[in-house]
């Protein structure tokens, strides 16, 4: 009986956290209210107010599975490559193209900081794709391909590079958006390649 009561719990909260998505992606956290997203997961107030603190939390879950997502294209496309400095370059350039995504860029980066707060989406960021950014970092230093430095200022510099970026394709023309990506890309390469 207990597995069962587990196993629709979890369906609920996929149900609302797909919802929500759906909803917050395309329209924004302010415009999305909690009566919409239970009628769209097809569940109550209270099975909403049973696995989240409400809307904020509800949001935070979403915001975490944006992350989570991003930052395992990040590892990936890192992963694809043996040399460090390639895995540095493959990494930003999967946070760019993944960031840009519109849905992703309204949630992750317009909406984020807005809802939870400057130090909450920045603690978000630093645990998932911030992470991967300093780790790769740290690797190049241990290298010899960055000289010795202070890591950390490093990140956070290249990081709200990167985030701006992203915000900034993600409101482009979808038909643009490819020259522009490129465009940007080529800007971030240069300079992170002023950097070795």
């Amino acid at each position: 009986m207990a597995g069962v009561r587990e196993e629709q719990r979890a369906r609920t909260r996929r149900a609302l956290v797909e919802r929500a998505r759906a909803l917050f992606a395309t329209r924004g956290y302010a415009d999305v209210g909690l009566a919409e997203i239970v009628a769209a997961a097809g569940v109550t107030k209270g099975a909403l107010y049973h696995q989240f603190e409400g809307k904020t939390g509800l949001f935070r879950a979403v915001l975490a599975e944006v992350a989570d997502e991003v930052a395992g294209a990040v590892v990936a496309a890192a992963e694809a490559h043996d040399d460090p400095w390639a895995q540095l370059l493959a990494g930003c350039r999967a946070f760019l193209v993944a960031s840009t995504d519109p849905a992703v860029a309204r949630i992750a980066l317009v909406d984020g900081p807005a809802v939870l707060g400057w130090a909450q989406w920045r603690a978000l960021d630093e645990a998932t794709s911030g992470r991967h950014l300093v780790e790769a970092l740290e690797t190049l230093v241990a290298h010899g391909v960055l000289s010795p430095r202070p890591v950390a200022p490093l990140a956070h510099l290249l990081g709200g590079a990167m985030n701006e970026a992203a915000l900034w394709l993600a409101g482009t023309a979808e038909a643009e958006r490819p020259a522009a990506l490129e465009t940007v890309w080529g800007e971030l390469a240069a300079l992170l390649d002023a950097l070795r």
